[in-house]
């Protein structure tokens, strides 16, 4: 769905509500969230007030009450639900990402609800599965090789490092890890590629250890002499770098250790849905009504927080 038709379709509150309604009870009987039972509901319609929703449901079996975001991250949030809508459609739209101070001027909310929003959408954009079919990967260090004026040089091994997969023609899984060393990266292709898929990778004596041992087959290639050999080659993923580092360096300019897992989530769910914009916003929504809550305590907890916790 375009933001221009987020804007158009849902102007209200009771709009949003219809929506999720909808997304929750698809066949328009409503199920209580408590009990489970189905079609024995009374609706009540109060007057609106802060952080109060305008429409109830009252089980007529266990005699609870529960609204349409009950059980859902948009339970008891203080943002409306027309920001939350907005905010999901341009964190969808924008191919390399949009600022938690952008997303702030938009919507007209201050920074700090801004950024836990954003990392909130992003949390949602995590995906499983095993890659399969030819499967291109590669590691990426994100802080600059070079120093610059008031910036020292930084050695590799104190980099932010990303692993890389990707299916040829098919799905992107970027993620965060310590080092590029064998004991860390064969743990991530482990549980990110299928043992049948043929891997495609440089000629890192690392990957050419875990292709032997650990896929079906395994080919390489020297890029001081070639970048590609007909169909050997890893630009698909090279590709996928080149994204990811304009999305850090000219969107969101600095990116803690911490975090980096969910913007990894976030560019990955958006290359994977490159052909299906429309429904991106729709599959987003979905994640968040089924999710978990990431409470702002935990977001700003001192030490790493797992994107998948």
């Amino acid at each position: 769905m375009k933001l221009i038709d987020i804007t158009a379709k849902f102007k209200t509150e009771d709009e949003c509500l219809d929506y999720i309604e909808a997304m929750r009870w698809p066949n328009g009987e409503i199920g209580c969230v408590h009990c489970g039972l189905i079609g024995h509901v009374s609706k009540i319609t109060r007057s609106a007030g802060e952080n109060k929703r305008t429409r109830l449901f009252q089980c007529l079996s266990c005699g609870k009450q529960f609204s349409a975001t009950s059980g859902t991250i948009f339970n008891d949030t203080h943002l409306p639900l027309t920001k939350w809508f907005l905010a999901i459609a341009l964190v969808c739209e924008a191919k390399k990402g949009v600022s938690a101070k952008q997303i702030e001027r938009h919507l007209g909310v201050n920074y700090r609800t801004a950024w836990h929003l954003c990392h909130r959408i992003r949390e949602a954009m995590q995906e499983g599965g095993l890659l399969t079919g030819v499967v291109e990967a590669d590691e990426t260090y994100l802080t600059p090789k070079k120093p610059r004026k008031g910036r020292p040089y930084v050695k590799k091994d104190k980099r932010d490092v990303v692993l890389g997969m990707v299916e040829r023609g098919g799905k992107l899984r970027l993620v965060p890890i310590k080092d590029a060393k064998i004991e860390i990266i064969e743990p991530v292709l482990d549980k990110n590629v299928s043992p049948d898929a043929t891997l495609m990778t440089d000629d890192f004596s690392t990957y050419s250890i875990i292709g032997q041992r650990k896929f079906k087959a395994h080919f390489t290639i020297n890029h001081q002499r070639s970048y590609a050999i007909g169909a050997l080659h890893t630009n698909t993923i090279e590709n996928a770098f080149s994204l990811l580092k304009r999305g850090i360096y000219g969107t969101f300019h600095k990116v803690s250790i911490k975090h980096l897992g969910r913007y990894c989530n976030e560019f990955s769910y958006r290359f994977n849905r490159r052909g299906e914009q429309l429904q991106m916003f729709d599959a987003t929504l979905k994640n968040l009504a089924h999710g978990k809550a990431l409470p702002y305590a935990k977001l700003t907890a001192t030490g790493p927080v797992a994107s998948n916790e």
